[in-house]
């Protein structure tokens, strides 16, 4: 069973990118040009399988415990804003063997040498490899911002994402570049511009965990799926053991309505009932070596993941946007004892997920990377950190170009113009940029980056490096 794509899509689309793009203003380079009228097909790329997976870690993730200085001068600093063995800081000793030694030379600032915090082991052999990098101090801004500009009274001429340091609303602002309330996502815009290259565009976004507005755009919605496989309603096709009240359940969940609420509860409800054997079927053809669930809810999430992706000749999609998620990030207390566990269980999870992938020969075809609410302050509350901006972040895959850092290093210090107290750090890379150098890499022409991400014409740069394109 295949949904059909049709040339009203694709016109509607057109007309949608181009009012967006036309936002971002006409010298852009990102605007689209006329050259672009006779070209409606979204990606670049060929036929081959791409995917896309969005491992969100709600709360807030304290990046200043997961990438932490080792050298002796940037350590020193380091111990002291978290209150050293007495408080936050992760023993030096505890360091030696997961310290990141780029494959390529670079001079961070301050001459830091970090390192991952010590329940990442796995991921620093990724890194190793030449599979995994860190993305560093990225976060919301709707235009570069200095510390001089963010201190300015004048929020017109030097705008600042809203409602900074709430979770609701952060976490919003990751994924969909808006505060809560946001009604689309910019995966589901990645989602939406992927449609051309699926025959069935129900599987073109996947919420196996979390916030949905990220996979929801103009035209795709999320696919919801949990463990246990597809969705499923109670009673059909029987009911008390009757075929006839099932069938009665049936017609009365798909009933059509005025109220557009209603209509869109009964399209939802009647793309469960009709798609739940078919997304069964898919996953039971699945490799068996695909299920590793684990002892995480991110491993069954990310397993979940797996088989749909082993299922994708089957589903009928070559592009594909995922999102999963984990919980209880937000450390203001017993963040010492409480938060390397939480990373360890991202280790395994993501370890298993990419063990997976190269089993399947799609290791260089599946991109996985890391968000979060916002990362946390560098002091120390005594036992925790509280709500910060900026954070580190990790992207994993065949195609990264890893084994070195990208972005600028913050300097480990609450007095510096790269943090705006307490050791906030002022984001130097902006999600808008994280996002649209995992779209060129999906196939996203350069021209449609705007129907992506909004802001991202007022930025230096759509392509941070990171990926190989």
């Amino acid at each position: 069973m295949h949904i059909a794509r049709s040339d009203e899509l694709c016109r509607r689309m057109f007309l949608r990118r181009t009012a967006a793009l036309s936002a971002v203003g006409a010298g852009s380079s990102y605007a689209l040009g006329l050259a672009g009228l006779g070209e409606l097909a979204a990606q670049t790329g060929g036929s081959g399988y791409q995917a896309l997976v969005c491992v969100f870690l709600a709360g807030g993730n304290d990046h200043s415990n997961t990438l932490i200085p080792y050298d002796p001068t940037n350590y020193s600093r380091y111990s002291n804003l978290r209150g050293g063995s007495q408080g936050v800081a992760i023993p030096q000793s505890d360091l030696r063997s997961t310290v990141l030694q780029p494959k390529k030379e670079q001079t961070l600032t301050d001459e830091q040498v970090l390192a991952l915090a010590p329940s990442l082991p796995k991921l620093k052999a990724r890194f190793d490899e030449g599979f995994m990098a860190p993305i560093l101090n990225v976060g919301p801004l709707l235009a570069p911002l200095t510390r001089a500009q963010y201190d300015s009274s004048n929020t017109r001429t030097y705008p600042r994402p809203s409602k900074l340091f709430s979770h609701n609303d952060q976490q919003s602002t990751w994924l969909s570049f808006q505060p809560e309330g946001a009604r689309t996502g910019w995966g589901g815009l990645l989602g939406d511009i992927a449609l051309s290259s699926n025959r069935n565009a129900m599987f073109t976004a996947v919420n196996a965990g979390g916030d949905a507005v990220f996979l929801s755009g103009q035209e795709v919605g999320p696919y919801r799926i949990r463990a246990g496989g597809a969705p499923r309603i109670y009673g059909i096709p029987r009911l008390y053991n009757s075929d006839l009240a099932g069938s009665a359940l049936n017609t009365l969940l798909r009933q059509q309505s005025a109220h557009v609420l209603e209509n869109d509860h009964a399209f939802v409800t009647a793309r469960s009932i009709d798609y739940s054997a078919f997304v069964d079927d898919a996953l039971q053809s699945a490799p068996s070596f695909t299920n590793f669930s684990g002892n995480s809810a991110l491993s069954e999430q990310l397993s979940l993941v797996s088989q749909l992706i082993a299922a994708r000749g089957d589903l009928g999609v070559t592009r594909q946007i995922f999102l999963v998620s984990m919980g209880s990030f937000d450390n203001h207390s017993d963040l010492k004892s409480s938060h390397q566990g939480l990373l360890a269980e991202v280790d395994e999870a993501l370890e298993h997920f990419y063990t997976v992938l190269v089993r399947l020969g799609l290791q260089n075809n599946v991109t996985t990377f890391t968000a979060s609410d916002f990362g946390r302050t560098l002091t120390s509350n005594g036992r925790g950190s509280d709500h910060g901006w900026g954070g580190h972040h990790f992207v994993l895959g065949g195609a990264v170009k890893g084994g070195q850092f990208y972005g600028i290093a913050p300097h480990i210090s609450t007095q510096t113009d790269d943090q705006v107290g307490r050791g906030r750090l002022l984001p130097t890379i902006a999600v808008d940029q994280y996002a649209t150098t995992l779209a060129r890499w999906l196939g996203v022409r350069a021209a449609d980056l705007g129907y992506v991400a909004p802001n991202i014409g007022r930025f230096e740069t759509a392509d941070l490096g990171f990926m190989q394109v």
